[in-house]
């Protein structure tokens, strides 16, 4: 029998304790439980404790005033946004003064250390699980027995989006930038953010990268017209593809009920868009006929938004994705400042600060000039891709 060489230094470790103890204790170390000599090996030295206790007092004090100081960064961040939004029921102009313009502190202190003894009530939390579209297709066929209508060529659907969208006043631009952004220039209308196997980092799907949560509430707010245009449609058919058509009806009226069944307000969407139910309902944003209407809404929302509000002037594709990102009403915040001022207003002032300080785009491009620039910078890039020349051609 040949000697093998052992490489793992845990092994090594047990058997240079065996044979350097007394043969008594090898054999009553042979009868402990495995866990108990585990334990044993695993045992911290006194020095690497007190290290540790010394390392995590520096670091809970770096913290801690850190902490301190980027709370009332943030505080003050929340009072010029509620100043703002007071100064527009009001009517009245908005200046620099109404922004910090400081940009946030960023923590540079040591990390926290790793405790060098078993902390076994430190149970890691759970990853909240991410529906992904095998999920949403499982949850359509359960919850209504139905299935989206996919297409056999991405083309297909591309085509079906740019007639939506033309008819809706959407612009090529706008929709192929757009695109261009949110799938990386080559995504096919399945694409889900950060899918990897079987596991993605977000619910948020298509060309525009829908969450569970924007399916639930445009079929809330603008299921009524989803419904007409798809009836309209099935009175053109005849035969299997009317009984299709007929039955996808159905299935959408229901899912346009649910989704009215609730108050309409956004958290509520939410709540249900992280059911089976609504993972049924965002499988639409699949289906050909009615997948093309919720991405065109989604985008549409924005435009009505900045008109009502006021601000009559085409919005750039560049402007229209800050809206799709942070939401109508702060992107809104963004698009409406003097270009002088975008140069001095720091990104930080539309976005929380979790959310902040894990967006390393937003910490690079820190002004709001900037974070433009590279949004527009990227479109660029990414428009003269495959899949982004595709889209511009079904227009």
């Amino acid at each position: 029998m040949r000697l093998q060489l052992i490489r793992d230094p845990l092994t090594i470790l047990a058997l240079g304790m065996v044979l350097t103890v007394p043969q008594a204790l090898a054999r009553d170390l042979s009868r402990m439980p495995s866990t108990v000599t585990d334990a044993m090996a695993q045992a911290a030295s006194p020095q690497a404790i007190a290290d540790f206790g010394r390392r995590l007092a520096e670091y809970q004090e770096a913290r801690a005033a850190f902490d301190a100081e980027a709370g009332a960064y943030w505080s003050q961040i929340i009072e010029k946004r509620r100043g703002r939004n007071a100064k527009r029921r009001e009517h009245q102009p908005i200046t620099l003064d109404d922004y910090v313009l400081t940009q946030p502190p960023l923590y540079s202190g040591p990390k926290r250390p790793v405790n060098p003894e078993p902390e076994p009530e430190a149970e890691l939390r759970e990853r909240k699980y991410v529906p992904v579209v095998a999920d949403l297709l499982k949850a359509a066929a359960d919850q209504f027995q139905w299935t989206p209508q996919q297409p056999l060529n991405d083309i297909d659907f591309k085509r079906a989006y740019a007639r939506v969208a033309l008819a809706a006043g959407l612009t090529r631009e706008q929709a192929v930038r757009v695109y261009a952004f949110e799938t990386g220039g080559n995504g096919n209308h399945a694409s889900q953010s950060g899918f990897h196997g079987t596991r993605a980092i977000s619910t948020a799907i298509g060309y525009n990268q829908l969450l569970t949560t924007n399916s639930v509430e445009l079929l809330a707010e603008q299921g009524p017209d989803f419904v007409k245009a798809l009836t309209e449609n099935a009175a053109h058919l005849t035969g299997p593809a009317r009984a299709a058509m007929e039955h996808k009806l159905a299935v959408l009226k229901k899912m346009v009920a649910q989704a009215r069944a609730v108050p309409d307000d956004w958290s509520q969407h939410e709540k249900l868009g992280d059911t089976p139910l609504g993972w049924a309902m965002h499988a639409m944003v699949l289906d050909i006929d009615v997948g093309p209407m919720l991405q065109t809404h989604k985008l549409l929302t924005s435009v009505i938004f900045a008109r009502i509000k006021g601000f009559t002037r085409p919005l750039s594709a560049a402007e229209l994705e800050m809206m799709n990102l942070t939401g109508d009403s702060t992107g809104l915040d963004m698009v409406t400042m003097p270009l002088a001022m975008r140069e001095q207003v720091p990104t930080s002032n539309f976005f929380q600060r979790s959310g902040y300080e894990r967006n390393p785009v937003a910490i690079r491009h820190n002004t709001v000039a900037k974070l433009l620039a590279v949004t527009d910078a990227r479109m660029d890039s990414n428009s003269a891709l495959p899949g982004a020349r595709e889209l511009a051609a079904a227009f």
